[in-house]
């Protein structure tokens, strides 16, 4: 009986997998997370809702999101991965035309409900899992360089949403055209190329050769070796990564989510302040390659503490920014935080795996990815009620410049825990 034999392609085809989850985070990043700032001020001044009305939505975006990433880290390893992905898309272009037409409040909270499912079933827990298990050796390159589709989402298509299609067409039109993305963009290429492992292709991780009859252990798939969810949250290393990470990113995201309103209200151009948002985006795209590189050489704890340290200089930077501000100060701001904006996803997935292993990576990582959504979810909303209460956004800063000392020391002290 002959064996078949599988020729090596001249590219590995564990690179077209992720470049189809870096424009899956492209998507999910540019119409989810750097967009819902751009509609702030439009909404509040078409519909006539506070900005803590608005930010809410965001709130029930994120968490449902995040509710939903452990199911979806469950459901990724049980299912044909591109029809998980092709579901998430379709559901998001759903939430996208829905938003379109809405006039109250509580259509506007369903929509973004809608939204953060299918976010959440083509986004950062099916691609991380899925690009994780095709690298070992360069597993963190790898992931950092699909985690820079996230900042290049925000770099291309903040300016175009924000400086191009609302001035120019109104919200409404720029929601049906964020509808029609995932369904035109991601649908194809996640059936025509999406493989869960590489196995499904006859191939091993980084592309090396099969392994050899002496030493069998070459090369094999390490997805059996590890902890079950139910194992890694019983140990410390799991809730000292989750609270390092919901801390993190709840500074982070009441950042990013207030900056195009801060910078507005302090006289900064509208478009200035959406292309600032662009040049976060561009920040982050670097940052996620860098960090994602960075955990291949260091642990990725001290890499996520990098990233925490540049997250609040630049925080510092935007609280002094005055009218007066030379532009240059504004543009280094915003690579500073988009850089520090780069680290999360990166160091995330590689603690997960360095920690726990891929034998249940989804669902760890999804439980994971919730807790640092809970951050994500809330920071916005605190910042959103503390302009309605105060009239600007200083002492919210503050807040959230004195929880890196919470960040910081926690991650630092991760210990990997003994696989099985």
């Amino acid at each position: 009986m002959s064996t078949k034999v599988v020729s090596q392609p001249k590219i590995f085809y564990g690179y077209w997998i992720v470049a189809a989850t870096f424009l899956c985070l492209f998507i999910t990043s540019g119409c989810g997370y750097f967009a819902f700032s751009l509609f702030v001020k439009p909404l509040q001044g078409d519909l006539g809702w506070g900005r803590g009305d608005i930010t809410i939505a965001w709130t029930v975006y994120l968490l449902i999101s995040g509710t939903t990433a452990p199911f979806v880290g469950r459901l990724i390893s049980r299912y044909p991965a591109r029809w998980i992905i092709t579901a998430g898309a379709i559901i998001v272009g759903l939430g996208f035309s829905w938003l379109s037409l809405i006039s109250q409040l509580w259509a506007f909270y369903l929509g973004y409900a809608i939204i953060g499912v299918g976010m959440s079933t083509m986004g950062h827990v099916p691609s991380s899992t899925i690009v994780s298990n095709w690298f070992q050796k360069r597993r963190g390159t790898a992931v950092g360089i699909m985690s820079a589709g996230i900042g290049a989402g925000g770099f291309a298509l903040s300016p175009l949403i924000g400086g191009f299609l609302i001035p120019n067409f109104g919200w409404r039109t720029a929601y049906c055209a964020m509808a029609a993305l995932p369904v035109v963009l991601v649908i194809p290429l996640a059936i025509s190329v999406i493989k869960f492992r590489p196995a499904d292709k006859g191939l091993y991780p980084d592309g090396e050769p099969a392994p050899t009859a002496a030493d069998p252990t070459t090369n094999q798939p390490s997805d059996t070796k590890g902890l079950t969810l139910t194992a890694a949250i019983a140990t410390a290393a799991f809730w000292l990564i989750a609270i390092s990470f919901l801390v993190g990113n709840f500074s982070q995201a009441g950042v990013l989510q207030t900056q195009v309103p801060h910078l507005a209200d302090i006289g900064f151009p509208v478009a200035l302040a959406a292309g600032a948002l662009g040049a976060v985006g561009f920040g982050s795209t670097i940052g996620k390659f860098v960090f994602g590189w960075l955990c291949d050489q260091i642990p990725p704890k001290y890499a996520w503490a990098i990233g925490l340290t540049l997250q609040a200089g630049s925080l510092l930077i935007l609280m002094s920014i005055k009218p007066t501000t030379p532009l240059a100060i504004v543009w280094l701001y915003t690579i500073l935080i988009g850089l520090s904006a780069g680290a999360w996803l990166p160091t995330l997935s590689l603690l997960v795996s360095t920690s726990f292993g891929l034998r249940a990576y989804g669902t760890i990582f999804g439980a994971a990815s919730f807790f640092q959504s809970i951050g994500v979810a809330t920071g916005p909303l605190m910042m959103g009620y503390m302009f309605d209460t105060m009239g600007d956004y200083r002492l919210a800063y503050i807040i959230v410049l004195a929880l890196h000392a919470i960040a910081l020391p926690t991650v630092l002290v991760v210990r990997r825990p003994r696989l099985t």
